[in-house]
């Protein structure tokens, strides 16, 4: 009895030892960590973006060929809007469709009526995607019984996260009836996780081949970025400290009773109504980083107070005070309107500004999103940051970091930078990484639009480097395919004449 017990003490006493000999090690390694390594793209592990087909794909339909139109309205933020565009034209090429030029929602946010034409450049959206789908500016006019009118299109309203075959029956038999559909609105309703690799990789050359601003806006960028990297590095900090956030997320116990009518307000008249704890949602990690606590995981993570950033954020809520922990530990604060060519301002306004801010986030050497739940900007910049190489993406794990934040305004702070740098540097940094829901196919198309030039798995192999160079081979396969074709039934029918001649 007493040797079994003896037994059991040993074991425990054992056991404990070696958990804390882990959290020591564990500790060590993370307090050895080179925050200068962050400054690097992160360890790509022998993978290279790469969306080119890899299996046959058919040119797209002629005129005559074609099933009919499509319209789409892409309501919603620049971002949301960018990944409803994506989804159209892969709706276009599930449907062996003509595409009409996306519509732009004229969004009551930025009160901005650019439109596609005023945001993107047009000319290189159709060349690029001619081997995918047809693209059209507007549907055309008809001739009927001597009269010349426009075709009107039928209006659905698709389900969210509509699949594949919704669009290949429901949608494509009513474009076959009127002749064409217009599917508004088109946020999110095409699903994300769709068996086709090629329909995936098709997203991919939207997303980060077809899809590129204007030459102002691309200027613009590109300005800002050669004066912040003339000094070094930077890192740029996308800030979800604003009005619609905080009220969508229910965080408002750090606010003051005004401020917290004002945002209570603004979530009854904006959002379905839910009773919403917000320690609990804290706890969760729903609620969006305030700006003192970037400063403080920074600090944590040793980068100095030299560090040069760049905040792309909309009105921050609650004003400077939020701001002054933050700038004080990161005096090096920047943004659109305080860095780049004079009357810069003039040019980023509305969509346009948040275009600007997209780029310079994308060719940051850092980027970190204090918020990656609903926020298409943050979540389409990382799977874009991915794509471009993978750029190092610091993503803040709030869950973990909750209690952390909490025992800290409580009074207990023993360990707290350690505690922060534990869950700071447990992360993949922006590298290859299997999707796991509900990550978004946006923020993460590893592995479909990536590959190994040593891949062991013939789906894993680089196809050649130029996209079009793949498709203009198979473009003009098939054309020599059809040629062949023609040529055999008009050598069959001469000879069937000689025949019977």
């Amino acid at each position: 009895m007493i040797d079994g017990i003896g037994t059991v003490v040993l074991f425990l006493l054992i056991l404990a030892i070696w958990v804390l000999f882990t959290l020591v090690r564990t500790w060590s390694s993370f307090e050895d960590v080179d925050v200068n390594k962050l400054w690097r793209t992160a360890d790509s592990n022998g993978w290279r973006a790469s969306s080119a087909p890899r299996t046959y794909w058919p040119p797209p339909p002629t005129e005559s060929e074609s099933s009919g139109y499509l319209r789409v309205r892409c309501n919603g933020g620049l971002n949301q809007q960018r990944s409803a565009i994506c989804n159209a034209v892969v709706a276009a090429r599930i449907m062996n469709a003509t595409l009409v030029l996306p519509e732009l929602d004229t969004n009551s946010f930025w009160h901005d009526e650019s439109g596609f034409v005023g945001i993107y450049d047009v000319p290189r959206f159709i060349k690029t995607l001619k081997y995918d789908v047809r693209i059209v500016m507007s549907i055309p006019e008809i001739t009927a019984n001597g009269k010349t009118k426009k075709l009107k299109a039928h209006q659905i309203r698709p389900p969210r996260d509509a699949p594949v075959s919704w669009y290949a029956t429901v949608a494509l038999e009513k474009m076959k009836k009127y002749g064409a559909v217009y599917l508004t609105p088109f946020s999110h309703r095409l699903a994300e996780d769709i068996d086709d690799p090629e329909l995936q990789r098709l997203r991919c050359r939207v997303n980060y081949h077809a899809l590129r601003f204007k030459p102002h806006i691309m200027k613009t960028s590109s300005e800002i970025v050669n004066k912040l990297r003339s000094e070094g590095h930077f890192m740029s900090i996308h800030l979800r400290f604003e009005l619609d956030m905080l009220a969508f997320a229910g965080c408002v116990d750090i606010f003051t009773p005004h401020e917290q009518k004002i945002l209570l307000k603004y979530r009854k008249e904006h959002f379905a109504e839910k009773l919403l704890v917000p320690r609990e949602r804290r706890l969760i990690g729903k609620c969006p980083l305030t700006p003192e606590e970037v400063g403080l995981i920074l600090r944590a993570m040793r980068f100095d107070n030299t560090t040069r950033i760049y905040l792309a954020s909309g009105e921050l809520f609650g004003g400077k005070r939020f701001m002054k922990p933050f700038q004080a530990m990161f005096p090096r604060l920047e943004n659109h309107s305080t860095v780049g060519p004079g009357k810069l301002e003039e040019n980023t306004q509305g969509l346009a500004g948040s275009a600007v801010d997209y780029m310079v986030c994308l060719l940051s050497d850092i980027f970190i999103p204090t918020y990656d739940g609903p926020s298409n900007f943050a979540n389409n910049l990382m799977g874009h940051r991915m794509y471009y190489g993978f750029r190092t993406t610091i993503t803040p794990n709030r869950k973990a970091l909750a209690p952390i934040f909490i025992d800290r305004a409580q009074g207990r702070t023993a360990g707290f930078e350690q505690r922060i740098r534990q869950v700071m540097f447990n992360t993949h940094f922006g590298g290859p990484h299997k999707r796991i829901h509900p990550e978004s196919f946006y923020t993460n198309s590893w592995p479909e639009c990536f590959c190994q030039t040593n891949a062991r798995s013939h789906a894993d192999r680089c196809p050649p480097d130029n996209i079009n160079d793949v498709l203009e081979n198979q473009f003009q396969s098939e054309e020599e395919m059809e040629e062949a074709r023609t040529t055999n039934q008009t050598d069959s029918t001469g000879q069937t004449e000689e025949t019977m001649i």
